[in-house]
């Protein structure tokens, strides 16, 4: 039997190599979540963290210069557009990927 697991480990290992099984994951890697709710999930994060961000930061700035509102709908709309760009970064292919 000791013979066997050797040889399945072998296997494994020459399979990784030339590409027929996935490396197997380490934690903390920051890949996109699987299935379709875990993508979704992290997709509306993206942009409501974006949103929120940009908000409080300019409405952070408004109170401290006395512009309200105009530099919290600035930030409003570059908090969105930093969303807008996080997505796409999220759905973009990577370059060696199949």
């Amino acid at each position: 039997m000791e013979n066997r697991d050797g040889f399945d480990d072998r296997l494994r290992q020459a399979r990784t190599r030339q590409g027929l099984d996935p490396k197997p994951r380490t934690g903390g890697e920051g890949g996109l979540p699987t299935g379709p709710w875990g993508i979704g999930f992290r997709a509306g994060v993206e942009v409501v963290s974006a949103l929120v961000v940009g908000a409080a930061l300019g409405f952070g700035l408004d109170r401290w210069l006395g512009t309200f509102p105009w530099l919290f709908l600035v930030f409003f709309f570059v908090g969105g557009a930093a969303g807008v760009l996080n997505i796409y970064r999220l759905f973009k292919p990577h370059p060696g990927a199949r």
